[in-house]
């Protein structure tokens, strides 16, 4: 890996330790700040659609500017965000922090789009999944030390802990090198979103929605579940979550090696795993698991991505990553408010459904994602 991917990754890394100590806390915090399971969802709805709407803007300049203007971009409002969160008075000033790390989201776009170019020989599945690995790696850490300060001070304290971990990542991501602008094969092909848009691109947009939507249906209201069914306290469902951070990293490895299309499949077999998992599980050990295999849902995100590259000419990577981050990002707005709705009614009927309908994901995934090399994936 070169010099600017390993301190990118270290930047990740860091990141990730911030990040997880309050990333998945945050439906049990809006619930100690009096949110019900259907106004949970709803906030988290909101998430997505600030988690949607930069997607495109991001990979447009990108391609415009360069990757590294919109990495600075990203660091430095989610350290605004996390201390917005961090000191919120009430309900409504932490949702606004909330909704401004959502937008953080964007950060995927040019983040793709800097490793696919300094990747050097690894493919494009490779190099993603091993340098988002290390973000993953920090993530393991975050949710037991997250867990540990709610249960003993309160969860309000790990966003002020993760927002001074964040300043030393800010720093980290400072020292990356920019990289030169693509030019495209003609003139007008720069930012022409109908060259991007061709009909086999557009079916795998559609199938990535999808299949992202049914892998996150059963997600948002998990640790709500853990607590409310299974009454654990949130040191043990920090330590529940960190084998899910654990998850992302090894699935990353080892389904990254694999050609993207492949991974994407098996990555989705691990969620339908994830649902009948803690559907039927009665115990930590069951739970551990089962939040281990849903680490497979992050990794089947980036090879959704690593896939797109193999349809898009190089010059608009960013809007074809865009475009990807957008579609999975509209399942982030529709699943909360339809698993608030579920779980207000039963919270096991979310489980079995989810279930059933990622089965319909992998038939239309055999069928419909591209096949290409593994030179290219």
């Amino acid at each position: 890996m070169s010099r600017d991917l390993i301190l990118l990754a270290a930047a990740l890394f860091t990141w990730g330790v911030g990040d997880s100590m309050f990333f998945l806390f945050q439906p049990l915090y809006l619930q100690d700040l009096g949110a019900d399971p259907q106004m949970i969802g709803n906030i988290l709805g909101m998430v997505g659609i600030a988690m949607t709407v930069a997607h495109l803007p991001a990979g447009y300049v990108a391609d415009r500017i360069g990757r590294r203007p919109l990495l600075y971009a990203a660091w430095g409002l989610g350290l605004l965000a996390t201390w917005v969160m961090a000191l919120a008075p009430n309900l409504r000033w932490f949702t606004v922090g909330t909704v401004i790390y959502g937008l953080t989201s964007f950060v995927m776009v040019p983040l793709y789009s800097y490793i696919t170019a300094a990747r050097g020989k690894l493919s494009v599945g490779r190099a993603i999944t091993l340098t988002t690995a290390a973000f993953s790696l920090g993530s393991i850490i975050g949710p037991v030390i997250g867990g540990w300060i709610g249960d003993t001070v309160g969860l309000h304290r790990t966003f002020l802990v993760a927002a001074f971990i964040f300043i030393i990542s800010t720093l980290m991501v400072l020292g990356i090198r920019a990289q030169p602008v693509e030019e495209p094969a003609s003139p007008k092909a720069r930012g022409n979103w109908k060259a991007v848009l061709t009909p086999k691109y557009t079916r795998y947009l559609l199938l990535v929605f999808l299949v992202m939507f049914v892998m996150y249906l059963p997600q948002p209201l998990s640790q709500n579940f853990l607590q409310d069914v299974h009454h654990l306290g949130r040191a043990q469902i920090g330590g529940i979550i960190s084998m899910r951070n654990l998850g992302v990293v090894v699935f990353n490895l080892l389904l990254g090696q694999l050609n993207a299309r492949l991974g994407f499949l098996l990555a989705q077999g691990a969620m339908a795993l994830f649902g009948l998992t803690i559907w039927q599980g009665t115990g930590m050990p069951w739970f551990m698991l089962a939040y281990f295999l849903m680490g497979s849902y992050q990794t089947a995100r980036t090879l959704a991505s690593a896939q797109a590259r193999s349809l898009v000419e190089q010059s608009n990577m960013g809007i074809a990553y865009g475009f990807i981050e957008t579609a999975a990002s509209l399942s982030i707005i529709i699943a909360p408010p339809l698993a608030g709705y579920l779980y207000a009614r039963n919270p096991v009927w979310i489980y079995p459904l989810s279930l059933a309908a990622i089965g319909v994901a992998l038939l239309l995934t055999i069928f419909f994602s591209p096949i290409r090399s593994e030179e290219v994936l």
